[in-house]
């Protein structure tokens, strides 16, 4: 099973921990896994505000680099999303979208894929769940509340194989926390009163720790937590499971 590793570039720039910890990962579960050089963006940021032609040629250089290996795993809801979901329409008629069919998040890679059952590192701290949009609602990582179906959430079932976490969710736990990309920017003022309601809602939980498959929703998250002085921290779902390692 031959997998490459795929780090966005906010992640690359701004959280390249989460890149240390999602590599770090795959080869403790003995994954044959590979880090092309030379990635780029996705396209996603281009795409979404409207310039769609400066987002295509990514999508064909995405394409390339990432051609000819079984999986393609990438930290990140929203760019695994992205891809999957809107390569089809961002390249030429009649190409086959080869890498974005086999791009998946690292929660379902691990989950559904690996199906790991086995104990991780250590992580004794109260921690709340972050459940991003494109998580729950494009790549099914968790039930969403209102198609009122049986519930379940992926990445709790990989936290329980972490030694000595508590994990919590706070009320309305896959409401919006209000990034959305060029939606914090756009409407920046909706943006952080949705965050900080979000925000509030983790915090009563009595965590210490606030989690997710999405850097980008808790570097939010985390801008409002220190705008308000709140003592809580944060960290990706991926640095958690391989605390310990």
């Amino acid at each position: 099973m031959k997998t490459a590793l795929f780090i966005p570039c906010y992640v690359d720039a701004l959280c390249p921990e989460v890149g240390v910890a999602s590599w770090k990962l795959l080869r403790h579960l003995g994954v044959d896994v590979e880090y092309p050089e030379k990635q780029t963006c996705c396209g996603q940021p281009m795409a979404v505000a409207g310039f769609e032609a400066k987002a295509k040629p990514l999508a064909m250089t995405f394409e390339e680099k990432f051609r000819g290996y079984d999986y393609v795993v990438a930290p990140s809801v929203s760019c695994a999303a992205f891809v999957r979901e809107h390569y089809q329409h961002l390249l030429p008629p009649g190409h086959e979208c080869e890498a974005a069919g086999r791009t998946m998040d690292i929660v379902t890679f691990l989950h559904d894929i690996l199906k790991i059952d086995k104990p991780l590192g250590k992580f004794p701290y109260r921690v709340s769940l972050h459940n991003s949009c494109h998580g729950v609602r494009v790549l099914g990582l968790s039930s969403p509340s209102e198609q009122n179906i049986k519930p379940f959430n992926k990445m709790a079932d990989l936290l329980s194989l972490v030694e000595g976490i508590e994990v919590v969710e706070p009320e309305r736990k896959d409401e919006c926390c209000g990034f959305g990309g060029m939606f914090t920017i756009e409407e920046s003022a909706v943006s952080k009163r949705m965050g900080t309601d979000k925000l509030t809602r983790h915090i009563q939980t009595g965590a210490q720790y606030i989690t997710g498959p999405d850097a980008s929703c808790l570097m939010h998250l985390k801008r409002i937590a220190h705008g308000m002085g709140a003592d809580i921290q944060f960290k990706h779902i991926v640095e958690i499971l391989a605390a310990g390692l």
